[in-house]
């Protein structure tokens, strides 16, 4: 109990001051696990097991990366998983036993260490690309690819262990079978008797045991592999492959990613735990050099067989940067190699070390990736040059989904605009429909002035992003003061920056059609058409008055509190005058209804006269 606390004490602090700072979820799991460590505060001791627990959660990430993957998909990666996987596993592997035999490991350790190296962290290259939307793109589709064939390589390489001891020769045949049966048994488990049980289970409509149950099929998978010999992680990526197609892949995604989440973090906290500053401080030269070297050779090894993967130019180094640590599953290799005296007894710790610090080095190299290299696509493409004659008395500044609906309505009355905007596949897009758009950012004077910003009348502002709209206008109002600007505001904080600025006609991108959501509600509950356009008429303007108010306060967080919370008890105020005195009308209005009703009603006659 108190270990756990720690853990998620640690996680809590540092997972948040990381992503805070731009360098990724993974280094700060892999800080706390180094302050928490028995090489930091020695808050945990028992690094091996939590470990080997938390190993459970790549196994977990791998089942829900197969429930993504039908049969048919997997099969029409089979190039890149073994063109591409192999590859780079010779490239990298050859370089890296050149390196440890360099640094005097015998032949045999040699190549059993180089080749568990080449390794690349599973759990460490998916998160980061999940964290950046990476996985669909083709670097990421290549990235994937290159990993599964890693998890695939691993299972020859645990099992060459004993052979390399020299007492494994026996048995060899009996692993194989073993390995055949057991995928063979996840096969048939998988289609033909996961579906019916699900169903089942499914149907008790008790949501606690389905995810018992989607936790005991992981885990029964994961164990049975293990008795084979295999990766679990595959074995785990094999399931969830076969159940990709079920009517059930949702409900399983969504009850085990939670447990999913918890154990990755884990992992990498227990991976920081591993590093031994110990052994660091004792042999720093010898450690730093191996991981500056494996480090270095990988990025080059990966970088060179980027594009057989299609990865595309700009995004190379990135591929190289996500695959150049050292693998979860080299932990797996070493601690066998050591036990089976493989590896020379000071060596198994000490490429531990070199994989761990590999691993704690990538969000790191990713961050000065992203400073220094990485690519901006508009880098590429050079302003384009707009004709006087191309010039138009209306500039629109971003044509993207706010700026299309002016500028075709412009267009459908006769009015063509100079368009203005900075992605250049929506530029391509555009202009296939018939529109001149002009690549080049807007809040640049020279553009400006070559659209004809000095003749102009009107300048709609509907670029995306906030900064670069106040920015543009600042620009306008120093240089083109004459211009009238109409802008569009994302949010009421830019609203209030534009309104600052001088901007007058400026439309909020979701207000008005939240409005018309709104009188549409109150129509379905039973309000009358013309008092629901009434209250939302209201509301639009206490809505302006109010951010009016706010203008002279922007810089006093606690004078806009106060002038919006006044600002809605006034609102609440008003509308419930308005409800009182729609009351009092509705009963006046009833009560003249029944007096003109009863005037209408013939008068009951005397009680001594008999009718006929």
């Amino acid at each position: 109990m108190v270990d756990a606390i720690f853990y998620l004490a640690a996680a809590l602090i540092c997972v948040p001051l990381a992503s805070r700072f731009k360098l990724g979820s993974v280094l700060g799991y892999l800080v706390a696990g180094c302050i928490i460590g028995p090489f930091g505060l020695k808050l945990v001791s028992d690094v091996e097991s939590i470990l080997h627990f938390s190993e459970f959660g790549v196994v977990l990430m791998l089942f829900i990366i197969g429930l993504e993957l039908d049969p048919k998909r997997l099969w029409e990666m089979r190039r890149p998983v073994f063109g591409g996987g192999a590859l780079q596993m010779l490239t990298s592997g050859v370089a890296l036993i050149a390196v440890m035999l360099a640094f005097g490991l015998p032949a045999r350790a040699a190549v059993l260490a180089g080749m568990a190296i080449a390794l690349s962290s599973t759990a460490i290259v998916v998160q980061t690309m999940k964290e950046r939307a990476l996985i669909a793109t083709p670097m990421g589709k290549g990235a994937f690819s290159v990993l599964l064939f890693q998890d695939m390589a691993a299972i020859p390489l645990i099992a060459a262990v004993p052979l390399m001891a020299g007492h494994g020769e026996g048995g060899r045949w009996l692993g194989i079978a073993k390995v055949v049966v057991a995928v063979v048994a996840v096969i048939v488990f998988g289609r033909y008797l996961t579906r019916p049980l699900l169903r089942v289970v499914a149907g008790t409509n008790l949501r606690e045991v389905f995810t018992a149950f989607a936790l005991f099929l992981v885990l029964a998978v994961a164990q049975l592999m293990t008795y084979a010999g295999v990766s679990m992680a595959l074995g785990a990526f094999l399931a969830g492959v076969l159940l990709a197609s079920s009517e059930y892949r949702h409900a399983l995604e969504t009850d085990i990613e939670p447990f999913k989440g918890l154990l990755m973090g884990l992992f990498f906290i227990a991976v920081g735990m591993s590093i031994d500053f110990g052994l660091l401080a004792a042999q720093p030269w010898l450690i730093g050099g191996l991981v500056l070297a494996v480090v270095a050779l990988k990025l080059a090894a990966l970088a060179a067989i980027s594009s057989r993967l299609k990865v595309v130019p700009q995004q190379r180094w990135l591929f190289a940067v996500l695959l150049s640590q050292g693998g979860e599953f080299a932990f797996v290799v070493f601690g066998a190699a050591g036990q089976a005296n493989v590896l020379p007894k000071p060596w198994d710790a000490v490429l531990t070390l070199v994989v761990a610090l590999s691993m704690a080095l990538t969000p790191v190299l990713l961050v000065l990736h992203d400073k220094f290299l990485a690519h901006n696509p508009r880098d590429d493409r050079p302003t384009d040059v707009i004709d006087e004659e191309e010039n138009s008395s209306v500039i629109i500044a971003g044509f993207g989904r706010f700026g299309q609906i002016i500028g075709r309505l412009l267009f459908a009355s006769g009015i063509r605009p100079t368009l203005l905007d900075y992605d250049p596949d929506q530029i391509d897009l555009t202009r296939k429909f018939g529109f001149r758009v002009f690549y080049g950012d807007a809040a640049r004077l020279d553009l400006l002035q070559a659209a004809g910003a000095a003749q102009a009348k009107v300048l709609v502002v509907a670029v995306d992003d906030v900064d670069a709209s106040l920015r543009l206008v600042d620009i306008v109002r120093t240089h083109f003061p004459h211009l009238q600007i109409i802008a569009r505001a994302r949010n009421v904080r830019h609203y209030l920056d534009l309104r600052a600025r001088g901007v007058i006609q400026i439309e909020r991108e979701t207000f008005e059609s939240s409005l018309r959501a709104g009188r549409r509600t109150l129509e379905a509950l039973g309000t009358a058409p013309f008092e629901a356009r009434e209250l939302a008429d209201q509301f639009r303007s206490h809505n302006v008055a109010t951010l009016e108010q706010l203008l002279p306060h922007l810089s006093d967080d606690a004078q806009r509190l106060s002038v919006s919370q006044a600002a809605r008890a006034q609102l609440e105020t008003q509308f419930a005058v308005d409800r009182a005195a729609k009351e009092k009308a509705d009963q006046a209005w009833a009560a003249k209804d029944a007096e003109e009703e009863g005037d209408r009603v013939p008068a009951a006659p005397p009680e001594n006269v008999v009718e006929a």
